[in-house]
Order: structure tokens, then C-alpha cells, then sequence
């Protein structure tokens, strides 16, 4: 018994040699020898955007009252313009006693990642106004590029843009048509673009335009403190018109600084553009060279009881204004200088019921203006007019049954004062705007 032990013990030892040099020889083996192949890490920290969304926002709504229309005017030298009482608005020319439903916006948007560094933004728009209408009764052309021939709704590209991360450390390169920085952070403090535009928004100014731009913040680790700035066409989404050849050299530049301090709570911003618009050679004989540009600082706090916030700016028009005093003497020109200022604020009331206000005055010259000065408008930007000063307010509650989904009754009002010299050529009586509404507003995909 013995015997056969010792003997199967010494064969389990030889099996086990065998074995191991079998293993030895394996480990040794060369890389063309090898049949196993390393499995490279998988990065779980990225997950790519893949996302179709929208939004959509409209009113039913009353026209309480309503000015008399003011045709448009085409200013020496100038563009097509609706100067004039409401010519910045949804319900320039809209009639008083008129009721009607109405989509003030649709979106289609489309995010994709490429891969970790690059991204496409794609987004399609229509944003037409109540006072959209055929031009000179013709059947071919509309005065609303978001509408077509025969006045149905169309989509235009808003944006297209491809953006480069970290392009370097703390900040983005975009390139393509995309939001200016001029309302991007009022508009989220503000809470209610569905209501009505921001200030210098609502006065003509661009919220997007087709350019470059690098967006960045000084401290990655907190984005406590940030810029941004674009070089742009000066177009929004238009291309470039073939003439005159002043429109293809002039680019609008975009900056601004923001800060965020208090854990948030209180967010400052300051902005400015500047375009050259013209010169002499490039325009009528008699002008000097022209320009625009806008300063414009936001100050506003915000915490789960409230948010309030005031903005203001200024945009001085270059040369923008040429007069003849007296009547028979050689035109001369003259800066203007617009200044607006808007509060508005916002609370909860319940957990689904909010309740909204704003307030904005509207100077469109401050600088030299004379009440009884007659004025040619030079400068391109096409919705300024120096007469008439504005004073709006809106005002309503937000009801909210489900996420993304709003119901908010609101007064949108606005008072139009000529500061001409009542004697003047031209003077208009003090009028208003008053319009009841019921708006919606739904977001889905984000």
C-alpha cells in the first residue's frame, strides 16, 4: 500500500513540472507566437448628443388699442425702413378691435456630437409677426421673410454652427450663424422671451449673426467669471447683398465680460458692438463716415423667492442724423445717441404659478436732438427712428401643469411720444398700444 502511494505521488510531481514548463514556455513566447491581444480601456466619461428638439410659442390675443399707421420711409441715402410709431413690434400696423391666434415663434433644433471636441448646432425658425402682410399688393413678395408667397409660415436657418471645445484651455471656438452675446444671459435672467424680446433686442439690435467666436471663462474649475467675443457680419442670417459695396466690408464686433458671485445669486454684465456702417465715398456726397455702437451693462439677482433685474444702454449713431437750419442752408450732420433702460422681475406664487412684470423707457436721441430740427436719417441701422420716445410694460401670471408647459395671461402695452415740436412738420399725436393676451409656450426634447 505503501508502494503505490509513493508511486502515484512521485507521477502528480512530474505532472506538475510538465505543467509548469508548459506555462513558462507560453509566458516567454514571442509577440508572433502570441494569440492574445490587449483590450484597450473604454472611455465611459463621454456620452454624445444625439438630440431633436423644439419649442414653440404663441397667443391668442385683443387689440384694445391700436395708433394710426405710419407708412414706412426710406431715409436719404438709406434702406427700407418702418420708422414710425411701433416700427420695432409685433403689432406695428395691426389694427385696433383686432383679435386673432398667432405663433410668435417655432423651433426645430438639432444637436450632434461629433466627438469629444466638436459639436453641430442646427436650428430652424419661424418668427413672424401679427403685421405681416404682401408688399405693394403684389402676389410675390412678402414683408416677412418668415412667411411665404401666399402669407403660409416657412422655416429659415436661425443657426448652423460647428463649435471646437476647449479650443484652448477654458474656452470654445464657434464658427457659423449663432447667438450674439447682447441678450443670451438677459434672456435667462428675464425668464420670459416668450412674452417679449429684451430691451436693446426689442429696439433693433442683433441677437445672432454669421461669424466667429471664441466663449470662455477665466476660472474652468468654478465658471464663476467668463467672456465672450464674435466677429460677425453684421447680417443675422442674411447673406451678404451683392451692392452696395459697403455692406461687404464693415463686420460687427461682439464682446462682453459677465461675472456670477454671492454662490450665483447675483450676476453682472457688461457688453458692447461696434460697426463702421459707412463713408462719404461709399455713400451720398456730403457725409462724413459713420458708425454704431452700443454699451450695455445688466445687473440682476436671482434666488428661489424672486429674481430682479435692471438693464440699460446706450448706442451712439456716428454721424446717423444730418439737418438743414435753416430750411435753405446745406445739410450738416449730427451724432445720436439712443438710451433705454428696462427692470423686470419675477416670483413664485405656488409651485405652479408664477407672476411676472416689466418696465422699459426708450430715448432714441440724447445727445443733440432739437425739437425743432427737421432730420434725415443716414445711418443703415434700419429700425431707428429719432422721434419717438417709448415707454412698455407687460405684466401676468405664469401657470405651469406640467414641466415645459406655460399658460400665461399678460397686458403687453406700449406709449409713443413724438418729441418733435408740436409746430413741427410731420408731429404726431401722443398715442398707444394695448393688447390682451392669453400666451402659450411648450418645449419638448430638452
Amino acid at each position: 500500500m505503501k508502494k503505490n502511494l509513493t508511486k502515484h505521488f512521485n507521477a502528480l510531481i512530474l505532472t506538475a513540472f510538465v505543467l509548469s514548463g508548459i506555462a513558462a514556455k507560453a509566458q516567454v513566447a514571442t509577440p508572433a507566437q502570441s494569440s492574445v491581444t490587449a483590450t484597450p480601456a473604454v472611455d465611459t466619461s463621454f456620452h454624445p448628443v444625439r438630440r431633436v428638439w423644439g419649442l414653440a410659442f404663441g397667443d391668442f390675443y385683443y387689440a384694445a388699442q391700436a395708433p394710426s399707421i405710419v407708412a414706412p420711409v426710406v431715409p436719404t441715402g438709406g434702406a427700407l425702413s418702418t420708422q414710425g410709431k411701433e416700427g420695432n413690434n409685433n403689432y406695428y400696423g395691426v389694427p385696433g378691435g383686432r383679435n386673432a391666434f398667432q405663433f410668435r415663434r417655432v423651433f426645430l433644433g438639432y444637436d450632434y456630437d461629433i466627438d469629444k471636441r466638436f459639436s453641430v448646432q442646427l436650428l430652424l425658425a419661424t418668427e413672424p409677426a401679427a403685421n405681416a402682410s404682401i408688399i405693394a399688393g403684389t402676389s410675390t413678395t412678402t414683408s416677412n421673410s418668415d412667411n411665404l408667397a401666399d402669407s403660409k409660415l416657412s422655416f429659415y436657418i436661425k443657426y448652423i454652427n460647428i463649435r471646437w471645445k476647449s479650443f484652448y484651455p477654458g474656452a470654445d471656438l464657434v464658427i457659423g450663424s449663432q447667438a450674439t452675446p447682447l441678450a443670451t444671459i438677459s434672456e435667462q435672467l428675464w425668464g420670459y422671451r416668450s412674452i417679449e424680446r429684451t430691451v436693446a433686442d426689442f429696439q433693433g439690435s442683433n441677437t445672432y449673426d454669421i461669424g466667429a467666436a471664441i466663449q470662455g471663462v477665466f476660472d474652468p474649475s468654478t465658471k464663476n467669471f467668463g467672456y465672450d467675443v464674435l466677429l460677425g457680419d453684421n447680417t443675422a442670417a442674411k447673406i451678404l447683398p451683392a451692392a452696395p459695396a459697403a455692406n461687404g466690408f464693415f463686420k460687427e464686433v461682439y464682446g462682453d465680460l459677465w461675472l456670477k458671485a454671492l454662490d450665483k445669486t447675483l450676476t453682472l454684465q457688461l457688453y458692447g458692438d461696434y460697426v463702421p456702417t459707412a463713408s462719404s465715398s461709399l455713400t451720398q456726397v456730403g457725409l462724413g463716415p459713420q458708425s454704431h455702437s452700443l454699451i450695455k451693462a445688466l445687473v440682476a439677482y436671482s434666488v428661489p423667492a424672486f429674481t430682479i433685474g435692471v438693464e440699460g444702454y446706450t448706442n451712439t449713431f456716428k454721424n446717423g442724423l444730418s439737418i438743414k437750419t435753416p430750411a435753405s442752408s446745406p445739410l450738416v450732420d449730427q451724432n445720436a445717441r439712443a438710451e433705454a433702460i428696462s427692470i423686470f422681475a419675477h416670483a413664485p406664487i405656488t409651485n405652479k404659478l408664477n407672476i411676472f412684470a416689466r418696465y422699459d423707457s426708450y430715448n432714441p436721441d440724447n445727445e443733440n436732438y432739437n425739437a425743432a430740427d427737421v432730420y434725415t436719417v443716414n445711418t443703415n441701422f434700419s429700425s431707428y427712428d429719432p422721434y419717438t420716445k417709448e415707454t412698455f410694460f407687460t405684466g401676468g401670471l405664469d401657470f405651469t401643469p406640467a414641466k415645459n408647459v406655460h399658460f400665461m395671461p399678460n397686458i403687453w402695452y406700449i406709449k409713443y411720444k413724438d418729441q418733435r415740436d408740436p409746430t413741427t412738420t410731420g408731429y404726431e399725436l401722443p398715442a398707444q398700444t394695448l393688447v390682451y393676451r392669453l400666451t402659450f409656450f411648450y418645449q419638448f426634447g430638452k
